[in-house]
């Protein structure tokens, strides 16, 4: 056995179902003989993207790993390794390297080296004897701590070696712990001390499947719950106690509350200051619950923190509140539903004609609108790309169970989502995927719509064409002016539809429905979708805070 089957013989005991790749790797070969499927895409971003997606939607607890080529491939996978890191998802990143005895000498690049600033770690193989050791750490760091991608250098040399005896390998079990019993006591008697309190709930919620937990704590105390852009569908959107998702925009209920709050309890969030993770306002009394002890007071003073597993810890604070008898000392007065319900009546009032609008071009909304009609929100998963599809979606699609959603922002690159939605069908194959990009998206990454084809992974992506760069008219008036610097054109169902996917364009708002049907029964079939919707240029969005 060579160093390459060590490694594919490791993914198999650790579960692994694919790996997404991009050729020249002798790892696929290795992984193919074994029965670990080969996901090839079109270029090392949307392989790791894929891995990405799927990390998230099963939370870390399946295995997601991507492989590529020394020299271009590994530097090609640079975008996608550091967009993993900024929203910390845990995915094992396998890179080619060339042989040990010339790691180091310029001008030849360096994975570890290069990518050790945008990893939690990183590390080449030393020898072929050393896989197993250095590959249970890799494991033991993406179940661990802070989540983020690890990554592996493979050089040529070490990994054609035979491995002097039989890989020994157990795979590596996750391990929670819960927060100290006077933490909690603390963090409880913050709360009870309050008037207005507000649930800050990030990511970590998710990763620890603490949805249940959370929501049983809210109602509870009676606390509304603001979800971060990570965190998105960590809170039911539906739920009478729901103030929706604070990122870069923002439903009313999100801002209004903020605004009156005395008090926020984040669980799950590491509380950077971002500009796509709506800020906490100044003089706000702040409490915070991480597994990541170095992220307590970190962006915020904090009168009260406990660390733990999210899920750990909200079955203390419940049981605590409970002997605090919480309920009673909050009393009878305190109607957060009803509050959370008046200042969600004000908002939809004031959207409502957007998503029902006939204007054309179609507006946004009216696309956002149709296609909750069509793909049931409780089956779903969505997720948008960079830009005003993020903005105009966040506030308005009410995701109804974890993972409903793949919010992310901390870095913004476009054309992310069409990977992500790959790796998200590849863990849910049950569930409807769609992913929002606009027309600058499209151009990024749209030629992996072929990599759904070919590997039979059946998402919907709608593509909203406004032929702008919305909003740089501002940004860059002269060149959009003199030159039409803000403006692009294609007709992107074309391009799908020669890629293998069905696909349509629409150009009337009573078309949208019709086409997302035909869509959904295409990829009920087994074949990837792409609906293009020719929409306006539209700058409205709710709350946005820059």
């Amino acid at each position: 056995m060579i160093g390459y089957q060590a490694v594919a013989k490791i993914l198999a005991a650790e579960g692994v179902e694919f790996i997404s790749a991009f050729p020249h790797q002798s790892l696929i070969d290795a992984c193919a003989e074994i029965g670990v499927r080969p996901v090839i895409c079109r270029q090392e971003r949307v392989g790791v993207n894929i891995a990405d997606g799927f990390a998230r939607i099963t939370n870390g607890r399946r295995l997601a790993a991507f492989t590529m080529q020394a020299g271009p491939g590994a530097e090609n996978a640079f975008p996608g390794v550091a967009q993993a890191f900024a929203d910390s998802v845990p995915y094992l990143h396998l890179a080619g390297g060339g042989d040990l005895l010339g790691n180091g000498v310029p001008p030849r690049f360096n994975a570890v080296a290069t990518h050790r600033p945008i990893t939690k770690w990183a590390a080449p193989f030393m020898s072929a004897d050393g896989i197993a050791g250095v590959m249970r750490h890799a494991v033991g760091q993406l179940r661990h701590g802070r989540l983020g991608p690890v990554l592996l250098e493979m050089d040529g040399d070490v990994m054609a070696s035979e491995v002097g005896a039989d890989v020994d390998y157990q795979p590596v079990p996750r391990h929670r712990s819960a927060a100290s019993a006077e933490d909690v006591r603390d963090l409880v008697r913050a709360l009870l001390a309050v008037d207005n309190p507000v649930i800050y709930a990030g990511q970590g919620v998710l990763y620890a499947e603490a949805a249940a937990a959370l929501v049983a704590f809210a109602e509870l105390a009676q606390v509304p719950v603001l979800t971060t852009l990570a965190g998105k569908s960590a809170f039911p959107e539906t739920h009478a106690l729901a103030l929706g998702t604070g990122g870069n925009s923002k439903p009313l209920t999100a801002s209004r509350f903020l605004e009156e709050t005395d008090f926020v309890l984040a669980i799950g969030s590491s509380l950077t200051r971002n500009p796509f993770t709506t800020p906490i306002p100044a003089g706000t009394t702040v409490a915070q619950v991480t597994n990541c002890g170095e992220d307590i007071g970190k962006d915020y003073p904090v009168v009260a923190g406990a660390v733990g597993d999210a899920q750990l810890v909200l079955e203390q604070l419940a049981e605590e509140y409970a002997r605090q008898d919480g309920p009673k000392q909050r009393g009878d007065g305190n109607d957060a539903p009803g509050r959370v319900a008046a200042v969600r009546s004000e908002y939809d009032q004031r959207w409502a004609k957007h998503h029902v609008s006939d204007e054309t071009p179609i507006s946004p909304y009216r696309v956002f609108h149709d296609v909750a009609a069509v793909f049931d929100p409780a089956k779903s998963i969505v997720t948008h790309d960079s830009g005003y599809p993020r903005d105009q979606l966040v506030p308005f699609w009410k995701a109804p169970v974890p993972r409903g959603y793949i919010g992310w922002g901390k870095s913004t690159q476009l054309g992310y989502s069409l990977g992500l939605a790959m790796g998200a069908k590849l863990a849910a194959p049950e569930r409807h995927v769609i992913n929002f990009m606009g027309d600058a998206a499209f151009g990024m990454t749209g030629l992996d719509v072929e990599t759904a084809v070919r590997a039979e992974v059946p998402i919907v992506t709608v593509v909203l064409n406004n032929g702008h760069l919305t909003g740089y008219d501002k940004l860059l008036p002269i060149a959009s002016q003199k030159y039409a610097a803000n403006q692009m054109q294609g007709r992107y169902a074309d391009v799908a539809a020669a890629l293998g996917a069905h696909a349509e364009r629409v150009e009337t708002p009573d078309g949208l429905i019709p086409a997302l049907e035909r869509a959904k029964v295409a990829t009920a079939e087994g074949r990837p979708a792409v609906v293009e919707a020719m929409t306006k240029v539209e700058t409205e969005v709710p709350e946005k805070s820059v």
